[in-house]
This record gives C-alpha cells, sequence and structure tokens, in this order.
C-alpha cells in the first residue's frame, strides 16, 4: 500500500513539499517576476515566496471548502502571476489542476477550451478577477451551470489563507492534466501524477544544474508543457526565481526575450526551433549591439524538429553579444514523459551528423557518399532517468543500432495514461510500462536523433520522406517563402499518392506579385534536391497554416483544411487528380454540415 504524506511536515514526496521546504528557506527572495506587456516602462510585477505560498494557502482554503480535494479544476488565466498561485493553490488543495488556453472569440478555440471542460470534468474554474463575469456567462451558455467560476488573482477576501489544512496526498496521486496540444489528433488529457513531476523536475536540475542561484524563464505559454514545468515549476523546484513574459510580448518583438535576458540576467530560457529562427530574422543590428548574453547557460530548443542550420545561425548572429555555441540544450520529450526525455550534455556544442539522405530514407544512418544528397541532424540529446528503445513500429522488436524506429520510452517521468481514454491510453502505454511515443528516431551512441513523426511520414514512389525536410526545402525556393510556416503531406488519388505543399507566403515581397514564378521555383527545388515530382503548390496569405500552442506545424489538420477546400489561396498549382479530389472533399463536407462556405482566413 503507498504510504499517504501530508505537505508541510518537510517531506519532497510531492511538488508542495518541495515549495513549501524552499519558502521557509528564503521567504522573502523573489519567486515570480513577470514583465508587463506595455513598452512605457512600468515596473514589472514581484511576488515573494511567502506572497505566492499565502496567495497558493487561500486559494486552496476556498477550493478545500468547495469539496475539490482529487477532483479537476480548469485554470484559465491571462499571462501573468495570477495562473502560477492558482496552479499551486490546486496542489496545495489535492485538487487536480487542468491549465487551459483562455477562450477567446475564434470559434476553434472556444471549442477546444469547451472540449477540455467537459472531458476534464472540472468542478471549477479558476480566472483572473475581471475576466470571471464573462467566464461565468461562457458557463452559462455551456450549460454547466454546476461548475463554480472564481477570480484568484491578488489578496482577494474569498477565504482565509489560515484556514487551509494540508490534505493528506500519494505521491502517486494526479497532480494536473497536461492536454496535449494535438498536432496530430483531438487534445488528451495527459495524467501528471506527484512522482511524475518530481522525476522529470530532478532529471531537468541533474542535466542543467539548477539551484538557488538560478534565474529562469522565459515567454512560452503556462498551459504550454515547457512553459509550465520548465519555465515556471523548474526554477521554483530549485528555489530560484522565475522571470516571465507573455508570448505576445515575444512574437510581436522578439528582442524583448532576449533583453529580458540580459536585463533580469537570467541563466536558462528556450523555446521551439521557429523562435531563435524568429530572433535571427527580426532582431535588429542596433538592438544586437545592446546586448549582452554572456550570462546564459541554457537555451533549450525543443517541441518540435529542432535544425541544426538555425542552431548555426542564431551562435552565429549572437555571437558577438556574448552566446556561446554551447549554451544550447537540444532537448526531446513531451507531454506524456511530464516533459524531457533526453537532453544534451552542458558545456558540449550541440550534436550535429550529416548523413547520405536516400540511406536515411531507408531507415539506415550513414555516412555521405560523393556528390550524393545528405541530410544535416541535430541530436536531441541523451537520457538521464529513462530508457529508450528503437523499435518496429509494426512487430515492436528491437531495431538494430544505427536503424530509424519507432522511440518507445520508459521511466518514472511517464505518465500513468491518458484520463478517461482507455482506448488511446492502450494504443500508446504498452505493457512492461513502455510508451510508445509515435516518433521515428535513431540512436548513434547514446545520442538520440530525431528524424520525424511516424504519422506524417510521406511514402510518395517507395520513399520515404520527411514533411519538414519538404517544407524546409521549399522555403530555401525564394525569401518571400515564410520560413517554418508550411505544411507538406501527401493525398491519395485513383492515381496514387500525390505530395502536396501548403505554404505561407508575403506577397508584398514577390516582384512584381509574380506568385506563379515562386509556386514554380518551389516545384523545381523539390525535383532537384529530393528527385519527386512537387505537382501541388499551395501559396497562402500569413497566419493561414496552422499551429498547435507550442509552435508545432498542424499537418494533419492542414491535409484536412485543403481537401475540404477550405483554405483562400493566393496562387495555387494543383495536378488535375488532385483538384478533382479537393472538389469531391469538400462537396462531402458541405453535405454532412462540417464546414460552411466560409473559407479559412488566416488566424
Amino acid at each position: 500500500m503507498s504510504s499517504r504524506t501530508t505537505p508541510g511536515n518537510g517531506t519532497r514526496d510531492t511538488f508542495t513539499g518541495v515549495l513549501l521546504e524552499n519558502t521557509a528557506a528564503q521567504a522573502h527572495r523573489d519567486a515570480l517576476v513577470y514583465l508587463r506587456d506595455d513598452t512605457a516602462g512600468s515596473p514589472p510585477v514581484r511576488v515573494t515566496y511567502a506572497q505566492l505560498d499565502t496567495r497558493a494557502r487561500r486559494i486552496a482554503a476556498w477550493l478545500c471548502a468547495q469539496d475539490a480535494v482529487g477532483r479537476q479544476v480548469l485554470l484559465l488565466h491571462p499571462p501573468g502571476t495570477g495562473f502560477v498561485a492558482a496552479f499551486l493553490g490546486c496542489l496545495y488543495a489535492g485538487a487536480v489542476a487542468v491549465p487551459a488556453p483562455l477562450p477567446t472569440d475564434q470559434g476553434r478555440q472556444l471549442a477546444r477550451v469547451s472540449g477540455i471542460l467537459r472531458d476534464a470534468e472540472a468542478m471549477a474554474v479558476l480566472t483572473a478577477p475581471e475576466l470571471a463575469p464573462a467566464l461565468e456567462a461562457w458557463l452559462l451558455a455551456e450549460g454547466m451551470t454546476h461548475v463554480h467560476c472564481l477570480g484568484t488573482d491578488g489578496d482577494g477576501d474569498f477565504a482565509d489563507p489560515s484556514d487551509w489544512r494540508a490534505p493528506d496526498i500519494r505521491p502517486h496521486d494526479l497532480a494536473f492534466l497536461q492536454y496535449t496540444s494535438g498536432s496530430t489528433s483531438e487534445p488528451k488529457g495527459v495524467m501528471v501524477t506527484h512522482t511524475n513531476l518530481l522525476a522529470n523536475e530532478a532529471a531537468i536540475q541533474a542535466w542543467t544544474g539548477t539551484g538557488p542561484d538560478t534565474i529562469g524563464g522565459g515567454w512560452l505559454p503556462h498551459y504550454h508543457d515547457l512553459g509550465l514545468i520548465g519555465h515556471i515549476l523548474q526554477p521554483l523546484y530549485a528555489g530560484g526565481t522565475a522571470v516571465l513574459m507573455s508570448p505576445t510580448a515575444f512574437l510581436k518583438r522578439p528582442y524583448r526575450w532576449l533583453k529580458m535576458i540580459d536585463e533580469y540576467r537570467l541563466t536558462g530560457s528556450g523555446g521551439p526551433n521557429f523562435a531563435f529562427d524568429l530572433c535571427v530574422r527580426r532582431v535588429t543590428d542596433e538592438q544586437l549591439a545592446g546586448l549582452d548574453l554572456s550570462g546564459w547557460r541554457v537555451a533549450p530548443n525543443g517541441a518540435e524538429p529542432i535544425r541544426a542550420d538555425t542552431l548555426h545561425a542564431f551562435a552565429e548572429r549572437f555571437a558577438p553579444a556574448g552566446f556561446r555555441p554551447e549554451t544550447f540544450f537540444p532537448c526531446y520529450g513531451m507531454a506524456e514523459t511530464t516533459l524531457l526525455v533526453t537532453g544534451s550534455t552542458p558545456e558540449l556544442p550541440p550534436a550535429v551528423r550529416t548523413v547520405d539522405a536516400a540511406a536515411l530514407e531507408r531507415g539506415e544512418l550513414s555516412d555521405p557518399v560523393a556528390d550524393a544528397p545528405v541530410r544535416t541532424l541535430a541530436g536531441s540529446g541523451t537520457v538521464r532517468d529513462s530508457e529508450i528503445r528503437i523499435a518496429d513500429p509494426v512487430t515492436g522488436a528491437s531495431r538494430p543500432p544505427g536503424t530509424v524506429g519507432e522511440i518507445w520510452v520508459r521511466g518514472p517521468s511517464v505518465t500513468p495514461g491518458y484520463f478517461h481514454n482507455s482506448r488511446a491510453s492502450s494504443e500508446s502505454y504498452l505493457p512492461g510500462g513502455w510508451l510508445r511515443t509515435g516518433d521515428l528516431g535513431v540512436l548513434d551512441g547514446d545520442e538520440l536523433f530525431v528524424t520525424g513523426r511516424l504519422k506524417e511520414v510521406i511514402i510518395l514512389a517507395g520513399r520515404n520522406l520527411y514533411p519538414h525536410d519538404v517544407e524546409r526545402t521549399v522555403q530555401t525556393a525564394d525569401r518571400a517563402l515564410t520560413a517554418g510556416a508550411g505544411a507538406a503531406f501527401a493525398v491519395q488519388s485513383d492515381l496514387g499518392e500525390h505530395l502536396v505543399i501548403v505554404q505561407e507566403v508575403r506577397a508584398a515581397a514577390v516582384p512584381g506579385g509574380d506568385l506563379r514564378a515562386v509556386a514554380t521555383a518551389a516545384q523545381q527545388l523539390i525535383g532537384r534536391h529530393l528527385a519527386v515530382p512537387a505537382g501541388n503548390v499551395v501559396l497562402v496569405k500569413p497566419g493561414t497554416v496552422r499551429r498547435t500552442t507550442s509552435g508545432k506545424v498542424q499537418r494533419t489538420l492542414m491535409r484536412r483544411l485543403f481537401l475540404e477546400g477550405a483554405l483562400t489561396p493566393l496562387y495555387e498549382v494543383l495536378e488535375p487528380s488532385v483538384r478533382l479530389l479537393v472538389s469531391d472533399a469538400g462537396d462531402q463536407a458541405l453535405a454532412r454540415g462540417e464546414r460552411s462556405l466560409e473559407r479559412v482566413s488566416p488566424a
């Protein structure tokens, strides 16, 4: 039988126990610093460990009064310190926190949050006080009148923190549900226990050397696993400080992220690969001249395919500011493993290997041969507290060293499954504690190289093509094509498989507005570099290609929108059989009532 532990009695078996211990040791140290979005010089919001503890106790006291122990609580907060207090309040109360994006008037986002609310069976919604009336009206419209709604920010009088009594919590009890971002499927609620959370935080600490001197943080959404576990909870776990800014502030001015790292002397901060690309493209020489990044020790790059050319370009661009290549921390993980599975070795440059492209398509890792196409892979590091197995995705048998297979993971960070979704759990969580990730990769010694996503591999003329390779090739065809903003996929007609590329283009940057020439250049480049026909190119406005909250391209969704004729192309060239396929699929979707006559505009 599992032993029970009470947070507050000095135990470190739960995250609450760790935080209470850190609070007792340094009550007046800043736990959180939040940079406001305005540029008028407003001072940041600072919250000490003692203040954060008091706010969490107040929220926990209210939740316990609502009998929330062991029940799910949806967190719908704007970026800021209020979310952190609400999340910790749930842990203090023994409730199951459910972070989710704040719903907007965009239909698809409202639908997603409504789905999370119902799937999680939330008994309460916590939010910012100014948003509570609107969310109460939303709950009423959703027919969820039994769900409590509370504005929790600041020092409200909704409960007395001294009334909080720590409930008994088992290490294997649920801490929170992490809803997947749905890059290839509908979101599912990953069940994360206190044991999972502490195991992964301990592994991250061992990888990166965090401690009380750590100043971490970043801009990723708090409902994303890297934003929550890496940017917020890891500094608190280590007894350091988390410095945060909103995703919108970063996307509008990537320089603000780097300036935050400089001004607040962050030791650790990172993001998906596209974030580093964005900085290379949009930080000006004048802005660069004023930056000091020499104190940046760990820069995680994960959550989407890591590009070796991005690592090189960023390191070269920001070397004058003191950035070192060994600061990069390429890593691999997912919500189902709490966060990280692998990470690179600190103080060493990222592992990069150039291999024969044709051999890689056959599932083999081989050195290049003269005058043959190559592919450059960036490593994702090695395991810390887990095991990795490269398996045949059909038979489950282990693949020989140096060959590509599905990545399977086992260890204390692997979560127990999906909330109330036994079918999906049985497909991914296997006997013996193994998790099927759905990702393809290969081990070179102990270094993991992730090569693609099993469900997204394009099989064309007997060859296996990785979508991000196709997309990256297309995006070099013209400077007007937006890097990281394309989706490559295959469609099936009576004539066989066809490659389709949907790619964002900045039409104003095209000389003479000749989009036909841009599409032709993309087709020719695909034919020349990948030796496959690229008869279908769809150029769309910026903002059209859908992404998850972490920046991953939603290729499955883009394929469906393309087939339904729901995109609004600026220019497209399609093979006749594919054009017929789109027309038929769109008519069928209309007949089923699954889409309207309106076409998709940029998000």
